[in-house]
């Protein structure tokens, strides 16, 4: 039986109510119905990036969930709210790899050895700078305007498209645009100093 968008978006809804109600096993149900729509999100966002084979699709996804998971609380609404705090969740799983590939690259405080004349770097270590980088302006942004932050999020971390975004937060494709353009070209000040 083929469902409409409509009743999937319905049937999500209820499933996060369920969660809400403290049903055992509604926030599996949750990630089973929304699955292939977060595996795509996750691809889309781990293409845009070069990094190393540390977190891939099903990696990131699995992260999300777990973080999800270990909330004692669900804190969404519906649909729309639960990719935004998808969209969240993955920000952070992406940002605490880069955090670990980068302190393990760094020997974690260990005093390095040297076992060799020639020094090689590793093509991800810019990856995982850049997202470290990507998060501490965000930070920063959060204190300018808020929306601009679950923007980036939603496009930069969960890969969602301009529509999706808009829907997500209750305005525009056009307005999306506009912010998408706006937290470019503030994160770019901010990632230049």
């Amino acid at each position: 039986m083929i469902r409409t968008v409509s009743e999937q978006q319905t049937s999500l809804t209820d499933l996060i109510r369920r969660v809400h109600d403290g049903e055992t096993g509604a926030l599996q149900s949750v990630f089973e119905l929304t699955y292939d729509e977060l595996r795509r999100l996750a691809r889309y966002r781990l293409q845009t990036v070069e990094r190393a084979a540390v977190l891939d699709t099903t990696g990131l996804v699995h992260e999300c969930y777990l973080r999800l998971a270990s909330a004692k609380t669900l804190a969404v609404e519906d649909r729309v709210h639960f990719f935004r705090y998808a969209g969240r969740a993955m920000r952070c799983v992406i940002v605490d790899m880069a955090r670990g590939a980068l302190r393990t690259k760094r020997g974690n405080g260990e005093r390095p050895l040297s076992l060799s004349t020639t020094i090689c770097e590793s093509t991800s270590a810019a990856a995982e700078e850049e997202v470290l980088s990507v998060h501490d302006a965000l930070d920063d942004l959060a204190q300018i305007d808020p929306r601009l932050v679950q923007v980036v999020e939603m496009r930069y971390f969960a890969g969602m498209t301009e529509a999706d975004i808009a829907t997500a937060l209750g305005v525009t494709d056009r307005t999306i645009r506009r912010d998408w353009e706006k937290a470019r070209l503030l994160l770019a000040r901010a990632l230049a100093s």
